[in-house]
């Protein structure tokens, strides 16, 4: 998106009719150079297509908004203190009332006032034959090499500044964040270390081992073993035991001949999602290699180049016979019509939900026949339940900001409409207005006499156009005629 802005924007910079932005929240980072890029266009008329307007935090809708309509949210430092932190005080459990409760009137407050502009339609509504999606959690327990590495790497310095860090709204992206850059760029490298070795301790351990961790691990270890070569043993982590045990109850790397009941080929088909390619590797070298050795499968990642992407697609969803694609949710979460998958396996989870919800649509979108079913595994009483809880906490603000009164205009009435622009013109002047016990509005004194009132505001509306017009400005005929033309 971000080149072809840039030749737009070179060319004179023109004033377009209209400007659509598919997967708009892709400028959900004002800072991004290619926000900045997409803003600088000019056109009369704008609209986002967007899933997931809100991915991480609220400043996400800002930044949309701030392409929509500039300065109809104010400034993102009034936007924040007005909406964001009284929503990231209130998620604290421990908060007070009166926290708690400005949360809730904040979201209230900014849902009113964005609803009128977002148009929401679930697939519930436009594919009413789309098959159910069921989401399953597995939660597994830690190895006993897994659990020494995480209590001797938990208990050490760090452990403060993690669990401070998973407190904030957004532990990849801490906005916010008191802590000095280089302080916020180790605790989260401390939490990416907890994160993989959830995954396999192998994602931790490396080529090379400090003389004290191996002489823990040896503890737990056969005698006089080769430590690396031991660690890629399936039992040392309990989520490629878990991945077997899904694919076998789909069918997929039993020997056939020796089961009565047999799935028959094709009838599951599974995408192995995960965030690093490194536990791609493991899952193909220690799983498939050397337990499943009859599973035949496709990988998707960063290393395939964008052209052959495509290829790979076509060919997992032509051939029934291939059981898996292993894909990283980054290069195959997004864009792609994988409906001859009905069986989904998160390996590892992203601190943004959206993208884990993104992921599983490449199933479950229009054309899927079948239920599917999406099994995370989580790794139980660790830092992953906490990004689990963080994914939650993200959903419920996105939900409650855009949810089922976003379906029509018809939900609000003349009254909210008009408090709508009232609340929008005196928060940006930084004014109030108060109700009369006649009913009346009592305005600002700051904005007496500068027409920016509800009358001046119902005075500078222009005339509505009558149908005739509604129907030569829209009738399609006509506007194909032109084109012919």
């Amino acid at each position: 998106m971000m080149w072809f802005a840039k030749i737009l924007i070179t060319l004179d910079s023109p004033l377009w009719n209209y400007c659509i932005l598919d997967e708009g929240h892709i400028i959900k980072n004002a800072k991004s150079k290619i926000t900045a890029a997409v803003k600088q266009l000019k056109s009369q008329h704008r609209l986002i297509l967007s899933g997931t307007p809100i991915q991480n935090n609220i400043m996400d809708l800002w930044s949309l908004f701030d392409f929509l309509m500039p300065g109809f949210l104010g400034t993102d430092r009034q936007f924040q203190a007005t909406y964001g932190k009284p929503l990231l005080a209130a998620r604290d459990p421990k908060c007070s009332a009166k926290d708690a409760e400005a949360g809730v009137l904040a979201m209230e407050a900014l849902h009113k006032q964005v609803m009128p502009f977002l148009l929401r339609r679930t697939k519930d509504e436009v594919l009413s034959d789309l098959p159910e999606k069921i989401i399953q959690d597995r939660y597994c327990d830690l190895s006993p090499v897994q659990l020494k590495l995480y209590e001797q790497f938990s208990g050490s310095h760090v452990r403060q500044e993690i669990s401070s860090m998973v407190k904030l709204d957004d532990s990849a992206h801490p906005e916010g964040n008191s802590a000095s850059p280089k302080a916020s760029t180790h605790v989260f490298q401390a939490l990416q270390y907890l994160l993989k070795l959830c995954s396999h301790p192998l994602l931790v351990a490396g080529e090379k081992m400090p003389e004290s961790l191996v002489c823990q691990l040896h503890e737990l270890l056969p005698p006089s073993c080769d430590i690396l070569l031991e660690l890629h043993k399936l039992h040392h982590s309990p989520k490629l035991v878990a991945l077997q045990e899904i694919l076998e109850e789909c069918g997929i790397g039993v020997d056939a001949s020796s089961s009565d009941n047999a799935v028959s080929v094709g009838q599951h088909r599974v995408l192995i999602f995960a965030q690093h390619k490194a536990l791609l590797d493991i899952i193909e070298r220690d799983l498939f290699h050397s337990y499943m050795k009859n599973v035949t499968y496709l990988r998707l990642d960063g290393s395939v180049e964008p052209q052959k992407r495509f290829d790979i697609v076509k060919a997992f969803n032509s051939d029934p016979t291939i059981d898996a694609l292993l894909l990283t949710t980054h290069v195959g979460g997004l864009g792609l019509n994988l409906t001859s998958a009905d069986t989904l396996v998160f390996m590892e989870h992203d601190w943004n939900p959206m993208r884990d919800l993104q992921a599983m649509d490449r199933a479950h979108r229009l054309g899927q026949k079948k239920v599917v079913n999406v099994h995370r595994l989580i790794m139980r009483g660790t830092v992953e339940e906490k990004v689990m809880s963080l994914q939650k906490f993200k959903l419920s603000v996105a939900n409650a900001v855009i949810n089922a009164e976003n379906a029509s205009l018809k939900t609000m009435n003349t009254d909210q409409l008009l408090d709508l622009f009232s609340s929008a013109d005196t928060r940006a002047k930084g004014g109030t207005a108060s109700k009369r016990t006649d009913g009346s509005l009592d305005e600002d004194p700051k904005l007496m006499g500068t027409g920016k009132g509800l009358k001046a505001i119902l005075g500078g509306l222009e005339d509505l156009w009558d149908q005739s017009q509604y129907t030569e400005e829209y009738n399609l005929s006509q506007f194909l005629a032109k084109l012919n033309g």
